[in-house]
């Protein structure tokens, strides 16, 4: 009889939570449901990014319009002063930037390409014609077959670089 006391005195005492197992269980559901939504997210991503692109091109065309307004030529040398001092020629982002920030144009900043240790491109040779580009994630892009293509200006805007030209 004891231990049909001891026995039912245990069965008694019931626990109440989830089992470590019935916790894995549920945390392997969620990360397979999680991976499965970020793999499709990819192609939103790589589309935002490049609308982005493509918008940042557009912004910059109107500030070197500013410039063009102001100078009577596109930028071709990172000008310090509010003086338009001469064209040279340029095919750089960073010299773009410094000629637009630092011509009294009420620039403060140009954008960036979003991707780490890519650049957007820029090239004017004879500071009446220029050329912007950014290379896009999407290779079959619409957008691609409304750009120019070949070397122009000194960028290259061969597909999957979308250039815009003046």
């Amino acid at each position: 009889d004891l231990w049909y006391t001891n026995a039912m005195t245990h069965t008694k005492e019931t626990v109440k939570g989830f089992t470590l197992v019935e916790i894995l269980i549920v945390v392997a559901i969620i990360a397979m449901l999680a991976s499965v939504a970020l793999v499709g997210l990819g192609p939103v991503q790589r589309n935002g990014r490049d609308t982005r692109r493509i918008s940042d091109l557009r912004q910059v065309q109107n500030g070197v319009e500013l410039y063009f307004a102001k100078c009577g030529y596109y930028p071709g040398g990172a000008q310090a002063d509010t003086t338009c001092t001469g064209f040279s020629g340029i095919s750089d982002w960073s010299s773009l930037s410094g000629a637009l920030t630092g011509s009294s144009i009420g620039i403060s900043k140009i954008p960036v390409e979003p991707r780490a240790g890519a650049s957007y491109s820029y090239g004017s040779t004879d500071g009446y014609t220029y050329v912007l580009g950014a290379t896009l994630e999407n290779e079959g892009a619409s957008s691609l077959r409304d750009d120019i293509d070949g070397v122009v200006e000194g960028v290259d805007c061969d597909d999957p670089v979308y250039c815009v030209q003046l």
